[in-house]
């Protein structure tokens, strides 16, 4: 018997005793070929020597420091790499490191409110986000997902947060409506909330650039986060960037807002950043962010007993190194272009796929039980389950998730390989995902 407390407490898991590239392998010997890093975290492999290198040599000379006495080398480097990279307007924005992407959010919303208690504007203090959305484990990451189904346990326990609609193009564009008329009207969303709020009492809105495990690798419209970003400028909101799954090159560029053309006040990161080699979060402010607390207090009102760890923020920087000296980026947008192209050759016209959707190495098939009416299947069939454990026995791992179509029904499988996959290996994936798809649909 496990006295692990498990995700699972009633089934038995295979032991994993080794990486290989993109594989994993068991304790008997099985391989699985990784085809969404665990979720959108391993986008280096599983055994990358210089990652690995890194965090061996940092722990034989510091790894841990108390940051409320000390910084070290390894977390100053980082910072300025990220900051240096970030999307431009971010400006001379500063970086604060922690453990998980749920920690991350806490701590962006946390400084959302001192960015404005510091501000003069202490009224600030609602929050708007999506739905579907999934921002965290946390109980304020949790108010803030727009996730019926995660929710739903922890309800009385939430802080209250303010939804409008996701940009989920297949369910919510009107027949004949354009991209860009559907962006404006999915972003005048926020402006109308806001404006019933009252906008001086809306701190923060918080969106994944490209959407993650609750919608499935979902962009936005073009045009839509611009409109975003005037609509916070205009009202004195700011605008938190959820990139902890879909940044750190998922997308095809280091910041998934680079696409969009602008830049976030706040940016939550985490899974790439570390690639899986060591626990890392960060949570950027922008310069704009920092500024008042500069004059302020001059202190954050947020600390960690495990921020800037040398070990966790060494093994990250390596990971940015290793992505900038390879060229990884470009091979994201390589291979990606290869995935969506075999996604969509094996399944668009597959009667059960409803949607195919997503950008760089980060796709998902949407799987319907009607394709005519967008109907789903009923919830208790757990058809996305079904379809990862028909995968996961023919030796490919993928990502299910219900919920998307209106937080508890709507199945989705999410594709996130990691960057250095070989062609054959995609090719793989998208075979074996066909398969699968097809087995527990069509049965």
């Amino acid at each position: 018997m496990s006295h692990v407390l498990r995700r699972v407490l009633t089934s038995d898991q295979p032991t994993i005793v080794k990486g290989e590239g993109a594989y994993l392998v068991d304790s008997t010997g099985r391989r699985y070929l990784d085809a969404c890093g665990g979720a959108a975290v391993s986008s280096l492999g599983h055994d990358n020597k210089a990652v690995r290198a890194a965090v061996a040599r940092q722990m034989e000379t510091l790894s841990f420091a108390h940051t409320g006495l000390f910084t070290n080398q390894p977390a100053e480097d980082l910072a300025d790499y990220l900051i240096a990279h970030a999307p431009q307007g971010t400006g001379e924005g500063r970086v604060m490191y922690l453990g998980s992407g749920s920690e991350a959010m806490e701590a962006a919303l946390k400084l959302a409110r001192q960015y404005h208690i510091e501000n003069g504007q202490p009224e600030r203090a609602h929050i708007i986000a999506r739905a579907p959305s999934y921002h965290g484990n946390t109980l304020g990451a949790l108010a803030v997902s727009g996730h019926a189904g995660r929710r739903a346990p922890f309800a009385p326990l939430l802080i209250d947060v303010h939804h409008i609609d996701a940009a989920y193009a297949y369910r919510f564009q009107q027949d004949g409506e354009s991209e860009g008329a559907f962006a404006l009207r999915m972003a005048n969303q926020l402006e109308e909330r806001i404006l019933c709020l009252g906008p001086k009492t809306v701190a923060a809105f918080v969106a994944e650039p490209v959407v993650g495990a609750s919608l499935g690798s979902q962009p936005a419209p073009a045009g839509y986060f611009k409109r975003i970003r005037e609509i916070c400028d205009t009202h004195g909101v700011l605008y938190i960037a959820d990139e902890v799954m879909c940044g750190m090159g998922r997308t095809g560029s280091l910041f998934a807002l680079e696409q969009e053309g602008i830049a976030a006040d706040i940016t939550t990161m985490a899974k790439g950043l570390g690639a899986g080699y060591q626990p890392i979060a960060a949570v950027m402010a922008s310069e704009k962010v920092v500024a008042p607390i500069l004059s302020g207090s001059g202190k954050l009102w947020n600390g960690h007993t495990y921020m800037s760890h040398a070990v966790a923020t060494a093994g990250a920087m390596a990971v940015m190194k290793e992505i900038e000296e390879r060229d990884l980026l470009s091979a994201v947008r390589h291979l990606g272009a290869r995935l969506e192209n075999g996604l969509r050759a094996a399944l668009e016209d597959h009667p059960h796929v409803g949607d195919i959707r997503g950008r760089g190495l980060f796709w998902t098939a949407e799987v319907v039980r009607d394709r005519a009416t967008k109907a789903t299947f009923d919830p208790s069939q757990n058809i996305a389950g079904r379809v990862q454990k028909a995968a996961m026995d023919a030796g490919v791992i993928c990502y299910p998730s219900q919920g998307c179509a209106d937080g508890t029904s709507g199945d989705h499988l999410l594709l996130a390989p990691c960057f250095t996959s070989t062609a054959a290996e995609i090719d793989t994936i998208v075979d074996t995902m066909a398969q699968a798809i097809s087995s527990q649909t069509l049965a």
